[in-house]
């Protein structure tokens, strides 16, 4: 990975705009079958960890902080309890999506210092989505839910692999490093300058193991 598709992953119509989760995560999911809820978990889980970040029971502010659901249409947001006070504008985006044939929608909140706070990740399970593995879904989501990428960062591209001959997807070692690299300590919480991308493609450098 370069430091250029780097800065790409999070170029927006506004720029450069870099940010990680300031808090531990607690996630809390709705809409699928305990087998399947235990498989998503655990593979954020594992996301988590392998960024050098940390999960909670709880937020201390807004208990869970990390809300995904699984939705077969997307006229079922406007059944669930208080969603419109989370979301301000519920109908319009509900009928955007509708709209737009979208299979998943993800939005983040932030705080004072540019950070997230907390993210909604809503997915219709329907064509290719609902084929997934429960782990592979897990996985992908987490990825896209550990930083706030730009809109179109994963529009050709996954942050999966999956070795050859087997089945089960892991993620791409790049990714594991921007991750890992991203949440350094030493690394800002947020950042609008691109030059954060040659900063994140260094701490990455270090981090790759050596070739041969």
């Amino acid at each position: 990975m370069t430091p250029q598709q780097i800065e790409t992953l999070f170029t927006g119509p506004g720029g450069y705009a870099f940010a990680r989760w300031g808090r531990p995560i607690a996630p809390v999911i709705f809409g699928i079958d305990s087998d399947s809820l235990d498989v998503v978990k655990a593979a954020i889980e594992a996301v988590v960890l392998a960024s050098g970040h940390r999960m909670t029971e709880l937020d201390p502010e807004l208990g869970a902080n990390l809300m995904v659901f699984f939705l077969r249409d997307w006229s079922e947001l406007a059944a669930v309890d208080n969603l419109d006070r989370m979301l301000p504008g519920l109908p319009a985006l509900v009928e955007r999506l509708s709209a737009a044939d979208a299979s998943q929608f993800r939005t983040f909140r932030f705080d004072e210092a540019g950070t997230i706070k907390a993210a909604f990740v809503f997915l219709r399970m329907s064509g290719s989505l609902a084929e997934q593995p429960a782990a592979d879904l897990g996985l992908e989501q987490a990825v896209k839910c550990m930083l706030a990428w730009a809109p179109d960062a994963f529009a050709e591209t996954t942050p999966l692999v999956r070795a050859e001959g087997g089945d089960a997807a892991m993620l791409a070692p790049d990714y594991v490093n921007l991750l890992a690299a991203a949440y350094e300590p030493a690394m800002p919480g947020a950042a609008a300058d691109p030059s954060h991308a040659l900063r994140l493609y260094a701490r990455m450098s270090l981090k790759a193991p050596p070739q041969g």
